[in-house]
């Protein structure tokens, strides 16, 4: 334990941590060293005491794709009757909904479709971006997809989704940023340097993006560490990751239905590890769409500076059996039984300014179905 005092000292006096103090520190330190030490940074980083949250809807444009990862509820193969493609009008009406509801954004994500080109895409962005919301689109394999059915590359294809309306883009598809683990889970998926590439470029053209990490099916904690570390480097590089999203694979109705699943300790031990690894990323975002409400409020007190979205609709989490709902009035008493001060934010992390009932001291209860 002689090397986790060290470590520690470490972290409390600002000294980034090298690759071997790192796994030390995970191996060595119990749930609630690293909690502390998470704890101490997130306080260091926001003294205000606020905890952020953003309302947004989860829109899938399909559940068409080719990929057929192993760990995915959602999909529908090609010839699977089942799939289907959002029409306009439905997703005229889910945004409408999600603006009455205060929501400031949208989460646009689907299925590597087979047919659709990125013509279709760009129409898209042309329609949703003319109902006056932000575009938090399409995930790094989607790009990483489109330019491989367009024959441009990833730079061509993010100057004309930014065109068409694209505003920024989700961390999704990251799953874990080891190639072996990937070709293990997600064989069709892009690689750990496809996702770091459209990352890269995304930021270089002045797009804010999200970074995720699904852990706990077949990766082993060096690859867990080696994701942190290349989200790390590339944040020392173009500064445009806004948040950090750490959750655990749910492996219900997935091929991988017989691993276990994992507990709140390994989250939160995960959690704040992120926390700590991650000096220069600014947000991290609890999960309680996988974890729950109250886990989620504990997730606080480990390096969670962010309580995430209200997910007004979510469809993928939920097809593997996971179906937590909170409206915003119930994230925001959470937040403030924790004792913390709620504030809605937009994808940058600007305040949205309270409605009169908040500013009277009462939560917003009941906003969201």
């Amino acid at each position: 334990m002689n090397s986790v005092i060290s470590i520690k000292k470490k972290i409390l006096d600002g000294t980034r941590l090298t690759a071997g103090e790192s796994l030390a520190l995970y191996r060595e330190g119990n749930l609630f060293d690293l909690g502390f030490l998470a704890d101490a940074i997130r306080q260091q980083k926001h003294p205000d005491n606020i905890v952020t949250y953003v309302i947004d809807r989860n829109i899938n444009y399909t559940d068409i794709c080719i990929s057929a990862c192993k760990f995915c509820a959602f999909y529908k193969s090609p010839e699977d009757d089942a799939g289907s493609v959002l029409s306009f009008q439905e997703l005229g009406r889910k945004i409408d909904e999600t603006k009455t509801l205060g929501g400031t954004q949208i989460l646009l994500q689907g299925g590597l479709h087979p047919d659709k080109q990125l013509e279709f895409y760009e129409e898209m962005l042309r329609f949703i971006k003319a109902k006056g919301i932000h575009i938090h689109g399409f995930s790094p394999p989607e790009i990483c997809h489109f330019a491989r059915m367009s024959g441009l590359s990833v730079a061509e294809v993010l100057e004309r989704l930014r065109a068409a309306g694209l505003d920024s883009i989700p961390g999704g598809g990251a799953e874990i940023l080891a190639d072996r683990v990937r070709k293990l889970a997600a064989p069709r998926k892009c690689s750990a340097d496809e996702w770091i590439g459209v990352m890269r470029q995304a930021h270089h053209q002045g797009l804010k993006t999200t970074a995720t990490m699904m852990f706990g099916h077949v990766e082993t904690l060096e690859e867990r560490l080696e994701h942190l570390l290349r989200i790390r480097d590339l944040q020392d590089e173009t500064g445009g990751f806004t948040a950090f999203i750490p959750w655990p694979f749910q492996p219900a109705n997935t091929a991988f239905a017989d691993i276990p699943k994992t507990s709140a300790h390994t989250y939160l031990k995960m959690l704040a590890w992120s926390r700590i690894i991650l000096d220069n990323v600014p947000n991290i975002q609890a999960s309680w769409v996988t974890q729950g409400p109250k886990i989620a409020q504990v997730s606080l007190f480990y390096g969670a500076n962010d309580f995430g979205s209200t997910m007004i609709e979510e469809n993928v989490v939920a097809a593997a059996g996971v179906s937590f709902r909170l409206s915003e009035g119930e994230i925001r008493n959470l937040v403030a039984k924790a004792g913390f001060q709620p504030q809605q934010r937009t994808m940058d992390y600007s305040f949205v300014p309270a409605g009169p009932e908040r500013a009277s001291g009462e939560a917003a209860a009941g906003q969201c179905p």
